[in-house]
C-alpha cells in the first residue's frame, strides 16, 4: 500500500512539472489548469486501477497453506496456488508453511553459516537448558531436537499468543520430567529411544489440549553426556562398571563349564555304582541257583553227590599246593628242600594238561 501511493505521489509532480502553464494563486502557490486537473484525475485513476488489480491476486507456494481474514474475521483457507482476494486491504492473507518440517533445538543451536557448511553451538553455550538432574541425583547434559508440522494454520495463528514458545516450554519441562524419574546410567545408554518416545507422545497431548494446531513429528536425542567437570570420575565408574561385568562374564562362562563336568561326572559314578550293584546281585542269584541245583542233587543222591563235591574240591586245591614228597620215617630227602624248584608252573601245566 505505502509502495503504491508513493508512484501516485511520483506520477502527480511529474504530471504537475511537465505542464508549466499552471496558474499561480496568491502567496505564489500555482494552481492546475483545467486539463492539467483531467490528466491528473486521469493517471490516479490509473494508479487506483494498478494498484487493485496488484492487490487481488496472491500465489501460495507448495509447501504452504493461506488463511484468508476480511475485515479482521476468517473466511478460509487457500491451497497452493494463484488466488485472489479483495484488494485495499478488505482480504489480509497470512501465509503458513503447513508442509515443512520445522524443528526446536535444546541444549545446542544450528546456523547455517553457508550453503555447504554449519556451525554448530554447543552445550557448554546454553547451560541452562541441558543441565539436568537424574533419578539417582546424577546430573548430565541432554540435547535433542523436537521436529513438527503445523497441522491446523487457523489454530496455529489464532490459538494461542505463542504456540512455538509454548512448545519449547512444554518440551523442556517434559524432558526434564522424563530424565528425573531414570537413573542416570539408563539415561546414557539403552534408555535412549524410551525416552523420546514417551517425550513425543506427552509433548503430542500438551499440544492437543492447547489446540495450538502443531502437531508433532518426532523427539530424537542427540549427545547425552555427563558435565565435562565430571567426566573422569563418569569414565572410571563405567571402567569398574565394564571390569564387574567381565568377571561375571568369566564366572558364569566357568560356571557352565564346571556345573555340565560335574554332572557328568556325577551320573559316570552313578552309573558305574548301579552296574556294579547289578553284577553283584546277579551273582549272588546265580550262586544261589547253583547253591540250590547241588543241595537238590545232594538231597536225592548224597553219597554221590558227597564224593563228586569232595573230587571237584581236590581238583581245585591240589594244583595250588605244589609238589609233595612221600618218603618213610626213617628216610632223608635226596634233595634239601630248599634248594627244589618252584612246583607251581608244574602244578599249573598239569592242570592245563588235564
Amino acid at each position: 500500500m505505502s509502495q503504491a501511493r508513493n508512484i501516485i505521489e511520483q506520477l502527480i509532480n511529474a504530471a504537475g512539472g511537465a505542464n508549466g502553464s499552471g496558474r499561480r494563486g496568491s502567496g505564489g502557490v500555482r494552481r492546475p489548469s483545467g486539463s492539467q486537473g483531467t490528466a491528473i484525475a486521469i493517471i490516479i485513476g490509473i494508479a487506483v486501477v494498478a494498484w487493485a488489480a496488484f492487490s487481488s491476486f496472491y500465489t501460495v507456494q507448495p509447501e504452504e497453506r493461506a488463511v484468508v481474514k476480511r475485515f479482521g474475521s476468517v473466511i478460509g483457507i487457500t491451497d497452493p496456488g494463484l488466488h485472489f482476494k479483495l484488494p485495499f486491504g478488505v482480504d489480509q492473507v497470512q501465509v503458513v508453511a503447513t508442509e515443512r518440517v520445522l524443528k526446536q533445538e535444546f541444549g545446542f543451536r544450528t546456523e547455517d553459516a553457508t550453503q555447504f557448511q554449519r556451525t554448530r553451538f554447543s552445550a557448554d553455550d546454553f547451560p541452562g537448558e541441558s543441565l539436568m538432574l537424574t533419578g539417582d541425583l546424577n546430573i548430565i547434559q541432554v540435547e535433542w531436537v523436537v521436529q513438527y508440522r503445523i497441522g491446523d494454520p487457523i489454530r496455529f495463528l489464532y490459538g494461542m499468543r505463542d504456540p512455538t514458545g509454548t512448545l519449547r516450554d512444554l518440551s523442556e519441562s517434559a524432558m526434564r520430567r522424563i530424565v528425573g524419574n531414570r537413573i542416570g546410567s539408563d539415561v546414557l545408554t539403552v534408555g535412549r529411544v524410551d525416552i523420546a518416545n514417551t517425550a513425543r507422545d506427552e509433548i503430542q497431548a500438551a499440544m492437543e489440549q492447547y489446540e495450538n494446531g502443531i502437531r508433532i513429528i518426532t523427539v530424537e536425542l542427540q549427545d547425552v553426556v555427563p558435565p565435562p567437570l565430571v567426566q573422569p570420575a563418569f569414565n572410571e565408574v563405567n571402567e569398574a562398571r565394564q571390569e564387574l561385568e567381565r568377571m561375571i562374564n568369566e564366572a558364569t562362562m566357568q560356571a557352565n563349564q564346571a556345573i555340565p563336568r560335574a554332572r557328568g561326572t556325577a551320573n559316570r559314578i552313578i552309573s558305574e555304582a548301579e552296574g556294579y550293584a547289578t553284577e553283584r546281585v546277579n551273582r549272588a542269584l546265580g550262586e544261589t541257583a547253583r547253591f540250590t541245583a547241588v543241595l537238590f542233587e545232594y538231597r536225592n543222591v548224597p553219597d554221590v553227590t558227597r564224593s563228586r563235591l569232595y573230587l571237584e574240591t581236590l581238583n581245585e586245591a591240589l594244583p595250588r599246593i605244589g609238589r609233595v614228597l612221600v618218603v618213610q620215617d626213617d628216610q632223608i630227602s635226596p634233595l634239601p628242600l630248599l634248594n627244589l624248584p618252584d612246583p607251581q608252573p608244574r602244578a599249573q601245566n598239569l592242570e592245563a594238561g588235564r
